[in-house]
């Protein structure tokens, strides 16, 4: 039997780096390691629609700090800072929900994405909105790998559905590909995002391949 890795697993300590940057200790560590997994799960669903393509968390004895990377940062700062603001402060009374560490100071960084089309995250939820917006399934995996390819730094596209694709009766997959995508080389630097896209007769689930090149040290 195959075993499939993660893409990004599969590079940890490689070519990419953790998303959750901390040290603690043994008693710490559980708590810690509970708030950032439940916050990102909350994040992700009350950001739905935002685009937002990572959640990344630092913490230090001085503060607590939550890296937001958008497509579309002006959604999620809003006018004159006022949605920055409140979700600030609705991390904060989550985190008091959930019985997590809030003596230390939360800072709240949000960071624009320049080129959102060679984000795999960022793409998927295209795709998902598409499929929600009911159009044709073929013709959303089509326009977006020609969007994603039409990008300089992109060398590689691969979209995989599953699911009622066009509101069959039974389940299907469809894939489509254009370029490499050399999973097993751990230089190659490959963005991968799993997403769903929700329609009244189920969930269509989403995976994007996305391969920028070959990663070198200087």
């Amino acid at each position: 039997m195959t075993h499939n890795v993660h893409p990004y697993a599969h590079r940890l300590g490689i070519i990419k780096g953790w998303r959750s940057r901390w040290f603690s200790t043994d008693a710490q560590y559980r708590k810690n390691l509970k708030c950032d997994i439940l916050l990102r799960e909350w994040l992700s669903e009350k950001m739905r629609g935002m685009y937002v393509a990572e959640i990344e968390t630092e913490r230090s004895d001085k503060y607590f700090k939550v890296i937001i990377k958008t497509s579309r940062p002006g959604l999620v700062i809003g006018r004159n800072g006022e949605g920055a603001t409140k979700l600030k402060q609705d991390i904060v009374d989550f985190m008091k929900n959930i019985k997590a560490d809030t003596k230390t100071e939360l800072k709240l960084d949000i960071e624009e994405i320049k080129t959102p089309e060679a984000s795999a995250a960022i793409v998927a939820q295209m795709v998902a909105e598409g499929l929600e917006k009911r159009m044709p399934f073929r013709r959303v995996m089509k326009t977006m790998i020609e969007k994603v390819m039409a990008c300089r730094d992109v060398q590689g596209v691969r979209i995989f559905l599953s699911g009622r694709l066009g509101g069959a009766e039974m389940a299907r997959q469809e894939d489509l590909k254009k370029g490499r995508i050399p999973l097993q080389t751990f230089r190659a630097n490959i963005d991968f995002k799993r997403y769903e896209a929700r329609l009244p007769y189920g969930n269509i689930g989403i995976k994007v391949w996305i391969y920028q090149g070959e990663v070198f040290n200087k």
